[in-house]
C-alpha cells in the first residue's frame, strides 16, 4: 500500500504568527511566544470627563479619538463603558512600543501622557482626563 510522509504534524510546533519564519523546524527556543490572534498589543485605559455612550456614531468622539491614535499606531481592539457617570475607553493597539519615549531616561516602552496625547482630540465639551497602561484589562473593571 502507498504511503506519503506527512511532513508536517504529529509532534511538529504550531505556527508562530507574530515572526518571520512561522514554523520552527524542531527547535523552537524554550519561552518563544505564540499568539495566534495575531501580534503583541500594548494596552491603554483612558477616562473621559463625561459619559461618552452618545458619542459613538461616525464622526463623533470615539471615532474621532481612535482616528488620532491611528496616525502614530493601528487600534487592534476597544471597548467603550461608562463607570461612575463618565466615559471609560481601553485600546488594544499595535505595533508595542509606539507610544514610548525614547528620550526618557530610562526609555519606556508605553507612555501614558504620549497617548493621551495623541487620543485627547478637540471635540466640544468632551476630553480625556486620565490614561492608565494596565496591560489587558476591559473598560469597566
Amino acid at each position: 500500500m502507498a504511503y506519503i510522509t506527512p511532513v508536517s504534524g504529529g509532534a511538529q510546533p504550531v505556527f508562530a504568527t507574530d515572526v518571520r519564519n512561522p514554523v520552527a523546524a524542531g527547535s523552537t527556543a524554550v519561552g518563544q511566544p505564540v499568539n495566534l490572534a495575531g501580534p503583541k498589543l500594548d494596552f491603554y485605559r483612558v477616562v473621559a470627563n463625561v459619559s461618552l455612550a452618545a458619542q459613538q456614531d461616525v464622526n463623533e468622539y470615539v471615532s474621532n479619538c481612535i482616528q488620532g491614535i491611528q496616525r502614530t499606531s493601528t487600534v487592534a481592539m476597544y471597548q467603550v463603558d461608562t463607570v461612575g457617570g463618565v466615559g471609560v475607553i481601553s485600546f488594544g493597539i499595535y505595533p508595542t512600543g509606539a507610544f514610548g519615549d525614547s528620550t526618557a531616561n530610562p526609555p519606556t516602552t508605553t507612555d501614558t501622557t504620549i497617548f493621551l496625547a495623541a487620543a485627547n482630540v478637540t471635540y466640544t465639551g468632551v476630553q480625556l482626563d486620565t490614561c492608565q497602561s494596565l496591560g489587558f484589562k476591559l473598560a469597566a473593571s
